[in-house]
């Protein structure tokens, strides 16, 4: 259980949408790249293997395979540098870490695909 003096003290360093992604994703994650006094955004896609954390030290691991090997890129949820996140696909997980993709290779990477909820497509509509 959190303090309520910690989200208090966080508040102000949350951002004010949440990020509405799941472990089992495939994402593209737009971050902010400064060069000099010039800014530019760069993506990185692949499939979110973990979510750890809670308010402002909330992070996410995305992972994807460039030329044969696997690379890893941890993100921080709240931070600025972070312009978007496209959602590409759902996919469908039975367990909240996903490290048992790294010592597979090929078709054995891929997930099934998760069907969307009404109340994900329809914030409106009625859960169940």
């Amino acid at each position: 259980m959190r303090h309520p003096l910690l989200d208090v003290a966080e508040k102000d360093s949350l951002r004010e949408e949440p990020l509405n992604f799941a472990v089992g994703d495939t994402v593209d994650v737009h971050t902010r790249i400064l060069e000099g006094n010039k800014e530019r955004i760069q993506v990185f896609s692949g499939v979110v293997i973990a979510r750890r954390g809670a308010g402002t030290s909330e992070s996410f691991t995305v992972r994807r395979i460039v030329a044969g090997e696997g690379v890893e890129r941890t993100f921080p949820v709240n931070t600025p540098k972070i312009a978007k996140i496209e959602i590409k696909r759902h996919g469908r997980v039975r367990r909240a870490k996903l490290f048992y993709l790294r010592e597979r290779t090929g078709k054995a990477t891929r997930l099934r695909e998760r069907k969307a909820k009404a109340w994900e497509v329809d914030p409106n509509a009625k859960r169940k």
